[in-house]
């Protein structure tokens, strides 16, 4: 079968391919930049924005099925920083789908399209979306999810997928930023305790090819969101402290209270406005409210519909991560 999987040269979008060529799947991705290694393995790259239409319309003709990945993610100020890959990406994908007669289309969205800014334990899939978000990337994220979920049909089966805090070997994200503030001795906690969940890479990516089986399949996962994690809730600091030890760090993780860090946080960011940087703040409102609540959620609905259930533990994940695994 060929599958498109956007943003196929990102870390998760890699671990999807790599997962769909095991299994001996035609693989077709679409990114920015080139991919030499992911072309030596037999995937087809297409080279483009996922924001413009003819690009994404040209990689997604004669594919079965869609793994929509690539998006934007991080504390950023500016909306049409997000706008356009976000949702004018996702519109993209779903026009593509239409054009093409694609049945199928698994979408990445993220578990803080609920988040409205209080503790979230063993939440489910009845969360509603908040009425307002701290930042942009939760809000375009959160309609980015209503297009696709609203576009299920009998032409075109879709659902959304929220994994939560990916980790592993290769990641590009939450690793480097953790090490760089703990070496700049900048890793500060306002609630070092709030549990939290995270996903060890490998067990999103199968998620996502769980996905898409249902959807080609009995299809009981069709207009549906689901929760993805690891299922085994932490406290923030306990986890970050041990992913820092996997890579080989000494924690220097420190407690600040929580009104001194929202303070600090509208700070920075009134300054980033009126300096009009566009680079991400060292710090914001949207970071401090998820480091000072819990968020960890209930995987029944992706057990039950998927057959969702992690393969590897967070002791396994770390080994791996510290390379004794």
């Amino acid at each position: 079968m060929k599958i498109l999987v956007t943003g196929g040269g990102g870390f998760l979008g890699q671990a999807i391919v790599r997962q769909l060529l095991a299994r001996g799947e035609t693989v077709h991705v679409i990114n920015r930049s080139g991919y030499p290694a992911l072309e030596a393995q037999g995937v087809v790259c297409h080279r483009g924005d996922i924001a413009d239409p003819d690009a994404v319309m040209a990689a997604a003709e004669g594919c079965q099925a869609v793994i929509h990945v690539a998006a934007k993610a991080g504390p950023g100020l500016h909306q049409d920083d997000f706008e356009r890959p976000n949702v004018t990406g996702t519109e993209n994908v779903l026009a593509a789908c239409e054009r093409h007669g694609i049945g199928v289309l698994v979408h990445t969205s993220s578990p803080s399209v609920v988040h409205g800014g209080g503790d979230i334990e063993n939440g489910d899939e009845s969360l509603p979306y908040p009425k307002h978000f701290q930042s942009p990337y939760p809000e375009t994220k959160a309609r980015a999810e209503r297009l696709v979920l609203s576009a299920n049909g009998s032409s075109l089966k879709t659902c959304a997928l929220r994994p939560h805090l990916i980790w592993g070997p290769g990641d590009n994200q939450l690793l480097p930023r953790l090490i760089e503030k703990n070496r700049a001795g900048r890793l500060r906690l306002p609630a070092p305790d709030k549990k939290i969940d995270t996903v060890f890479i490998d067990n999103a990516a199968e998620a996502h090819l769980l996905a898409m089986d249902n959807l080609l399949g009995p299809g009981t996962a069709a207009g549906k969101p689901y929760f993805i994690s690891n299922g085994e809730p932490l406290a923030n600091g306990e986890i970050i402290r041990r992913l820092l030890e996997a890579v080989g760090e000494t924690p220097r993780i420190r407690t600040v209270p929580l009104g001194l860090a929202m303070t600090l946080a509208g700070a920075v960011e009134a300054s980033w406005r009126l300096t009009r940087r566009r680079s991400d703040p060292p710090l914001s409102r949207f970071v401090v409210e998820h480091l000072a609540t819990a968020h960890w959620y209930n995987l029944g609905a992706a057990e039950q519909d998927l057959g969702y259930h992690p393969r590897v533990s967070i002791e396994q994940g770390l080994a791996r991560l510290s390379g004794t695994g």
